[in-house]
C-alpha cells in the first residue's frame, strides 16, 4: 500500500472531519479529548520557538487510512505521541507501523531544528486492560500493547503512571507509559521523570487547560514532588 502523507495545520484543516469520524469511535471516553484540543495544540505550536505539534494524516487515494498526533518538547529533546489510529478496515496491514515511523521522522526533524543530533526518546500513554468497557475495547487494548512492543517501545513500570482527568469531575486515569529510546544510550529514570513533568506542564496545563491543583495532585499520587514542577504561563 502506498500512503500519501499530509499534515493538518491551522491553514489546512480540511481532513479534520474524516479524522474525527474515526477518532470518536476508537478510544474509551476517559482518554478522548474534546475536538477543540486538537486546534488548541496547533495554536500552541504556532506560538512556540522550538516546541512543536505534529498532526499527521495518511491517505490512500481519498480514503483516510491513519492519523497520529504528537508533541516535540525541546527542553527534554523528546516526543510525546498523543494519538495514533489506523482505519479499522486496514489493521494488521502494516499501516500503523508506517504511521508511527513517519511521525517519528517528523519529530526527529523538530529535534534537528532545535540543535540536537537526533531525537532522544518517544513517549506515549496507552490504556490498561482494567479500564476497558467492552470486549472489543479489551481486544483493541491487547493489540495496542503488542503493537507498541513490536515497535521497540518498552513499558516503564517504576511509576504507577496516571493521566490527569481530561474532563471536569473525573478522576486521574491509570495508564501504561511506553518509551522508545532513539539514541544509543538508554534514557535514565531521572530523565523519564523530567519528561513526565514537561508533559504535564506543556501539554496538560498549557494546551488542555487542566487546573494546577488537579495536576499537582496527580503528580503527587505518582510520587513526584509538587515543588519540582512550576506551572507558568
Amino acid at each position: 500500500m502506498t500512503i500519501r502523507w499530509d499534515e493538518i495545520t491551522l491553514d489546512n484543516l480540511s481532513a479534520l472531519e474524516k479524522v474525527f469520524e474515526i477518532y470518536d469511535r476508537t478510544f474509551p471516553i476517559e482518554v478522548c479529548e474534546s475536538h477543540n484540543i486538537f486546534e488548541k495544540s496547533l495554536q500552541y505550536a504556532k506560538n512556540e520557538r522550538f516546541n512543536n505539534y505534529r498532526f499527521l494524516v495518511g491517505f490512500e487515494g481519498e480514503k483516510l487510512v491513519s492519523f497520529a498526533t504528537g508533541h516535540y518538547f525541546a527542553d527534554v529533546n523528546s516526543g510525546f505521541i498523543v494519538y495514533i489510529v489506523t482505519n479499522p478496515m486496514l489493521r494488521s496491514k502494516g499501516v500503523g507501523t508506517q504511521t508511527l515511523l513517519k511521525l517519528e521522522e517528523l519529530l526527529n526533524e523538530d529535534a534537528l531544528l532545535a540543535g540536537n543530533p537526533s531525537l532522544k526518546a518517544l513517549f506515549l500513554e496507552t490504556e490498561t486492560k482494567d479500564m476497558v468497557h467492552t470486549e472489543e475495547e479489551k481486544e483493541n487494548c491487547i493489540k495496542r500493547d503488542r503493537f507498541f512492543s513490536m515497535n521497540d517501545f518498552k513499558r516503564f513500570q517504576k511509576i504507577d503512571y496516571l493521566q490527569p482527568p481530561l474532563h471536569l469531575g473525573e478522576n486521574n486515569v491509570p495508564l501504561n507509559l511506553y518509551i522508545k529510546s532513539i539514541q544509543t544510550s538508554e534514557i535514565t529514570e531521572a530523565e523519564i521523570v523530567e519528561v513526565i513533568r514537561v508533559i504535564f506542564k506543556e501539554k496538560y496545563y498549557l494546551v488542555n487547560g487542566i487546573q494546577k491543583d488537579i495536576l499537582y495532585r496527580c503528580l503527587e499520587e505518582m510520587g513526584l514532588k509538587r515543588q519540582e514542577v512550576v506551572f507558568k504561563e
